[in-house]
């Protein structure tokens, strides 16, 4: 026994493309994440002297900006699907509880 509400969103056009929009958006942003997390921690596996080389005549290595870019790369892409979701799917989701409603 399923509810006829849910079975009504479920069936909207405007559910489906939420859910494609948001799955699609997820996964790219979750790649690059991927890729960018993964490259950090390949670099320290596989170049340890490229990150311990100082940055110009100061006490820096260059694997403390490049942490520091991963760190400011997650708030970025955390910021585009905070933007994303608050601009096009609290849209859909407005627009698809209204046709629940009715």
């Amino acid at each position: 026994m399923t509810d006829p509400i849910v079975e009504k969103i479920q069936r909207n056009p405007r559910y489906l493309e939420l859910r494609r929009k948001r799955n699609r958006i997820g996964i790219v942003l979750t790649v690059l994440m991927l890729l960018v997390y993964y490259g950090y921690i390949a670099l320290i596996a596989f170049d340890k002297a490229f990150l311990a080389r100082p940055v110009g005549a100061g006490v820096t290595t260059f694997g403390i900006p490049i942490g520091l870019g991963v760190i400011v790369f997650t708030v970025v892409i955390t910021g585009i699907y905070v933007r994303r979701a608050n601009r096009e799917f609290d849209t859909l989701t407005e627009q698809i509880l209204k046709d629940a409603k009715s």
